[in-house]
């Protein structure tokens, strides 16, 4: 990747997984009241997923999760979540960092039918937790800050619309 080129489907990647991540932890937080719940695919293959021997032989590149009812120990970090679910009447903690994830769905509403869809990345390009949009201050090490606008330069975008 050239230093000068901006890659916008990384960064709409990680915005939406901020979403998902936001989604999360009101989940931690207040839980999931009645028929609300959340599928979670992600990739089981992934070098920093943790899934169970036995469980990963039954899924070995990709498995969907469900949280609703029955989860517990939900832990949502700066680079992934844990979460404890049943299979099979096993109990088992599952470690996925947000790279793995490939789709998030809160069907729970059928007339919103959320649901969002993420590439899977690799170790090199794991995402954190996308930083608020307020934090646009200059990078640590950035010799210059982003100029304020100046009120003569700037351009209605009303001149350009049809009308």
């Amino acid at each position: 990747m050239a230093d000068d080129e901006l890659f916008y489907d990384h960064m709409v990647d990680e915005a939406l997984r901020g979403v998902m991540v936001k989604a999360l932890r009101h989940a931690k937080r207040h839980g999931l009241s009645g028929e609300h719940h959340f599928y979670i695919t992600f990739r089981t293959d992934h070098p920093r997923a943790v899934v169970s021997a036995d469980l990963k032989a039954r899924y070995p590149e990709e498995i969907t999760i469900v949280l609703q009812h029955q989860y517990w120990d939900l832990k949502v970090e700066e680079t992934g979540f844990s979460v404890g679910l049943s299979f099979n009447q096993t109990p088992q903690i599952l470690v996925v960092p947000y790279g793995a994830v490939t789709a998030f769905v809160d069907p729970s509403d059928p007339s919103v039918k959320f649901g969002l869809q993420f590439r899977p990345q690799t170790e090199d390009e794991a995402p954190s937790v996308p930083e608020p949009v307020a934090a646009l201050a200059p990078a640590e090490g950035d010799s210059e800050a982003t100029p304020a606008a100046d009120p003569d330069n700037v351009v209605a975008l009303d001149r350009f619309r049809k009308k």
